[in-house]
């Protein structure tokens, strides 16, 4: 049963998200195999994987997704309306590059900056050092999930209008990212959108997808869709999904050794990226059950932080917070040193106040028309 209240759907977005990050991140870059042979099955926050330790991945220490997701969030609490992309340029850049904030896995305060993978250092690279038109910002940049994996706000903001929130997406991140990257992203932040509605479900927003999605990756959501309705157990769906992505996905097979001999990073058409098909896929396999999803992602390996991140958020954002243990919420906060509560329920008012004005706007609208009409 679906939690109606936008300010819960809110905080279950942002602390599913956070803690499938957090759940998948000491497994980031391994094998299934591997997974297993160090924790077994991953069904709750782990250690980092070389032990125990003040720091690192692990013990319910979100990353680099988490801390997206949070300044885009803060943006739009600050801004008080829709994004454009030189609102977004002008606002996220300072955010990444000047202003110090804790970074769990560091221990310490530090520009995200230095935290981030180089397809977001692109952001201070294009928009602040290359003084690009934010438009094009996202033009010859790797092509990855940087984009998608923090897409869950642009959603919440256009909550119960999925469309919208695609376009949104769309045009906000064309200042850091192109081709498939920049397509995930608008089809994550229209699946948080969809989630987001009274009357959700899970073949809802697999709709949702599968309409908005454009070339490979509307392929690739088709194809790791149908492999997961065969499937009942997110343990046995490993395996299936991977195949069915891989013809799609330009990664190499080995996730170190991306870029070399594969047609990863590149622009094309018929690709997609692994993350957000595969977290669909998980949210079919597990019936939309929260605690299934996002142990799915993150058993799955590879980029597994980030699957178990987008599928947590679509998840969350679903059913509510209610469904998300507080002991799991509690630990990410702690952890973090954040109150991804608040920031939900700061993002929730927002979301209510702009559809507000969306609704004035359209009633003055149809007005102005009503009267054009009367006058033929």
């Amino acid at each position: 049963m679906n939690d109606c209240s936008l300010a819960s759907k809110v905080r279950g977005c942002l602390y599913g998200g956070a803690i499938g990050d957090a759940l998948g991140a000491p497994a980031e870059g391994r094998q299934p195999d591997e997974i297993r042979d160090r924790y077994g099955w991953i069904t709750d926050f782990v250690e980092p994987w070389d032990g125990p330790s003040a720091t690192g991945k692990g013990d319910g220490r979100f990353t680099d997704d988490t801390h997206m997701v949070a300044l885009l969030s803060r943006i739009y609490v600050e801004a008080g309306e829709h994004l454009d992309p030189f609102r977004f340029a002008a606002a996220i850049v300072p955010l990444i590059a000047d202003e110090p904030r804790w970074v769990s896995e560091y221990g310490r305060e530090m520009p995200l900056i230095d935290r981030l993978f180089y397809p977001e250092k692109w952001l201070l690279i294009r928009l602040r050092l290359a003084n690009a038109d934010p438009r094009l910002g996202g033009v010859g940049n790797m092509v990855n999930c940087g984009a998608a994996m923090y897409a869950a706000p642009v959603g919440i903001i256009n909550a119960g209008d999925p469309e919208e929130a695609y376009r949104e997406a769309i045009e906000v991140f064309a200042a850091h990212q192109w081709s498939y990257g920049l397509e995930a992203a608008g089809v994550m932040a229209a699946c948080v959108a969809e989630a987001l509605g009274p009357d959700a479900s899970v073949e809802s927003i697999i709709g949702i997808a599968l309409d908005l999605a454009k070339e490979g990756t509307r392929a690739a959501i088709e194809s790791v869709v149908a492999a997961a309705r065969g499937l009942e157990d997110w343990r046995e769906a490993i395996h299936p999904l991977r195949a069915a992505i891989r013809p799609y996905d330009g990664a190499a097979e080995d996730f170190h050794d991306r870029g070399n001999g594969s047609d990863d990073w590149r622009p094309s058409r018929t690709h997609s990226i692994e993350e957000l098909p595969v977290a669909l896929g998980m949210l079919v396999v597990s019936r939309g059950m929260f605690a299934d999803v996002i142990a799915g992602g993150a058993n799955y390996g590879r980029d597994c932080d980030s699957i178990a991140s987008m599928a947590g958020a679509i998840a969350g954002a679903l059913h509510g917070a209610s469904v998300i243990p507080e002991r799991w919420r509690a630990r990410v906060d702690e952890a973090n040193r954040t109150d991804l509560g608040k920031l939900g329920d700061d993002l929730a008012k927002v979301a209510i106040s702009l559809q507000q004005e969306q609704f004035a706007r359209v009633a003055r609208r149809a007005e102005a028309f009503r009267a054009l009409s009367e006058n033929q």
